[in-house]
């Protein structure tokens, strides 16, 4: 027994040791010491780049964090922020909680010195849910094609798009209600003024995100305080149209205070009174998101992050001019929402004086690709169009855009079709852990690791260059309003096409001209 003992204090001994040696980075706080990857390169997880939005900092902006002593550990991943749980997000509503604002960093090798292109990832989640520890979001493939990889976690739901009149009162900028944006903007400075020290170039940094991921990093290039702060953008579907407009500052304040009378506080309370709220009655009282989403998502104009509307800033050539890589999946089946019964009803209230034209074009039978006419109508509407129509403006302000489709159908889900988020584990490598997205459990074959691997090369280029192409990929034409080339990622590999569902994303943008004319 003594020798078992003995064994058992001398591996405890060697395991304390490896993480002792891990490589050790002085970054804005103290120093953290991270991880050496067993192929290779490091990884740091965990990282604070804030406060912990606690206490009398909740609904706050994001403030600098307190400086620390001795070497704190980054081999394990902060909490996700505080959400409910999902059926598909299994276990991150367990482990949330509102102190919530770290970061991870992935490294191909460890030269400090180098000057890497870096990849910021946004996760998804509608905004109500998500987080960067999810299995397929693991940095690590992406970083060995030669990047740094930075993932974050930003505020969510109730704690991070809630706008109230006390809020707007005691804010020095008189706005309230995009704190999880602050959150990533704060972020965005902690990787401005620290990457370098994992060998990353600050002054050559690609956001990317997917779903509500996406439609952030689409909305922050339109925010006066994130201007200089990435040179280019990846919006895995999920452009500034989606789920309606954001609610201007005073609609976000009665919606807030709606959502403050359900924690059943004390009459007349005060922030502090609303601050004291614990967290699972807040939780418990939150709508069901996935039936009813908020008006784009839970963004607001405060007037401060968010000075306009984001469509009208594109619409009028007014963003931040950095290069653009946007697009959608041919079947985009969210969860929780299902196609209209009633199709024709659908476009006569979306599209009101010219519902007849789009009603001709949505008949016939189901297409092989994108499904029945109510499911083609569901995806047009949403992810796809709206990706053309934000592209469209870029590319005629002069920014350099690019469209792609995923329109690979897992093994196990080929009635599905291309679902909501099943590009992810292709574009993290991370098919090992199956093949993520919308819909039953589908496992990865021979052609999905060519997919990923195509895809890991396109990110990553444009990512170094604000181009895609490289290497002995397709050519990966530029979007213009003319051509609408675009790039589809199919079963047999990379095709480029032009001028995606023209006629049914024409349409759409005329009736979004059309209603912000009005």
């Amino acid at each position: 027994m003594k020798t078992v003992a003995a064994l058992f204090i001398l591996l405890a001994a060697i395991a304390g040791s490896a993480a002792d040696s891990g490589p050790t980075v002085n970054v804005t706080g103290g120093q953290v010491r991270g991880a050496i990857l067993d192929r290779g390169g490091t990884v740091f997880k965990g990282i604070p780049y804030a406060q912990p939005p606690v206490g009398d900092l909740r609904w706050r902006e994001p403030m600098p964090v307190k400086p620390w002593t001795g070497v704190r550990a980054a081999t394990t991943f902060g909490a996700p922020c505080s959400q409910r749980p999902l059926p598909f997000m299994p276990g991150l509503a367990e482990m949330s909680r509102e102190d919530c604002l770290y970061l991870n960093i992935w490294t191909p090798e460890w030269r400090p010195q180098a000057k890497r292109p870096v990849m910021v990832w946004i996760p998804g989640g509608g905004n109500f849910a998500g987080g960067s520890a999810e299995r397929f979001c693991d940095g690590e493939s992406l970083a060995r094609r030669g990047v740094v990889l930075v993932s974050l976690g930003y505020r969510l739901g109730s704690f991070g798009f809630f706008a109230h009149p006390e809020l707007t009162r005691e804010s020095l900028h008189h706005a309230s209600g995009n704190q999880g944006l602050l959150d990533q903007i704060f972020a965005l400075k902690w990787v401005r003024d620290n990457v370098a020290k994992f060998g990353g170039d600050p002054n050559n940094v690609t956001i990317f995100g997917s779903s509500a991921g996406s439609l952030n990093a689409s909305v922050l290039m339109t925010s006066p305080l994130s201007k200089g702060l990435f040179r280019s953008v990846i919006g895995q579907s999920g452009a500034v149209i989606l789920v309606g407009d954001p609610l201007t500052l005073a609609q976000a304040e009665t919606r807030g205070e709606t959502f403050a009378a359900r924690w059943k506080p004390p009459a007349g309370a005060s922030l502090r009174d609303l601050r004291a709220i614990s967290v699972p009655d807040i939780l418990e009282a939150e709508p069901n998101y996935l039936a009813s989403p908020p008006p784009n998502l839970g963004i607001t104009i405060d007037g401060y992050v968010l000075p306009r509307r984001p469509a009208d800033v594109f619409a009028a050539g007014q963003e931040h001019r950095v290069a653009l890589l946007l697009g959608s999946n041919s079947r985009e089946s969210v969860p929780g929402s299902t196609p209209p019964t009633d199709l024709k009803k659908a476009i006569e209230e979306a599209y009101g004086p010219i519902a007849e034209r789009a009603q001709r074009l949505y008949v016939g039978a189901a297409d092989p690709l994108y499904g029945t006419p109510a499911d083609q109508w569901a995806t047009d509407t949403s992810f796809r169009c709206s990706a053309v129509a934000q592209l469209v403006w870029h590319a005629a302000a002069g920014g350099t855009a690019y469209e792609y489709e995923f329109a690979r159908a897992a093994s196990g889900r080929e009635g599905l079709g291309s679902t909501h988020a099943s590009e992810l584990s292709h574009v993290f490598g991370t098919l090992d852990q199956g093949v993520y997205g919308v819909g039953p459990p589908a496992r990865a074959t021979e052609v999905d690791t060519q997919i990923s691997d195509a895809m890991q090369q396109y990110w990553t280029n444009f990512a170094k260059t604000g181009n895609p192409n490289g290497g002995q990929l397709p050519l990966w034409p530029k979007f213009d309003a003319s051509s609408r080339a675009y790039i589809q990622f199919r079963d047999a590999g990379p095709a480029a096409k032009e001028a995606l569902r023209r006629p049914f994303c024409e349409l759409f943008i005329e009736n979004v001209k059309r209603l912000m004319a009005e």
